[in-house]
């Protein structure tokens, strides 16, 4: 279902759909950054992200894009989201299926809190910050994944603004 929704959103951009995964694959922040830049900018409207997108939970809207985008390395891994981990719950974790070849992956999805962040740095810092302080990697590391081997992203929205560290 995710991948046909997100394929049209993006039939105009199909020739570089898989740039934002082949991205996240390589651990090229810059070239992620760029891809969902992009997109933001030419796909969302300010309805979809104004103050409170999706109702009360304004990072849904966020994390339903990024769910479709990487929706397609379900065969490479077990892709979770909203669960329980360590002290908290995350948003997106990607196990992998092949230990040896993939790294384990875990995102957190924060919308800039204008009261208590200056820009975006700040809400990345706080998504990073979060995935450490509640321990999100607790689950992968009991099921004997290396804690070199696991990725974490913090990813920071501000309407079509976007910065992923």
């Amino acid at each position: 279902m995710f991948r046909s929704m997100v394929r049209g959103w993006f039939k105009s951009a199909e020739t570089d759909y898989n740039d934002f995964i082949k991205a996240l694959l390589l651990g090229d922040r810059k070239a992620m950054n760029a891809y969902i830049s992009r997109v933001a900018l030419n796909t969302f409207s300010y309805f979809d992200t104004g103050k409170r997108p999706s109702g009360e939970e304004p990072e849904r809207f966020y994390h339903g894009f990024v769910l479709g985008l990487i929706v397609e390395l379900q065969n490479r891994y077990v892709i979770t989201s909203n669960r329980e981990s360590g002290f908290g719950r995350y948003d997106v974790m990607l196990e992998p299926k092949d230990r040896k070849k993939d790294d384990a992956i875990i995102m957190e999805f924060k919308v800039k809190d204008s009261e208590d962040e200056a820009d975006l740095k700040d809400t990345v810092a706080a998504a990073l910050k979060q995935i450490e302080e509640k321990q999100y990697a607790a689950q992968l590391i009991a099921r004997g994944i290396e804690k070199e081997r696991i990725r974490s992203y913090g990813f920071a929205f501000q309407g079509k603004r976007v910065l992923i560290e």
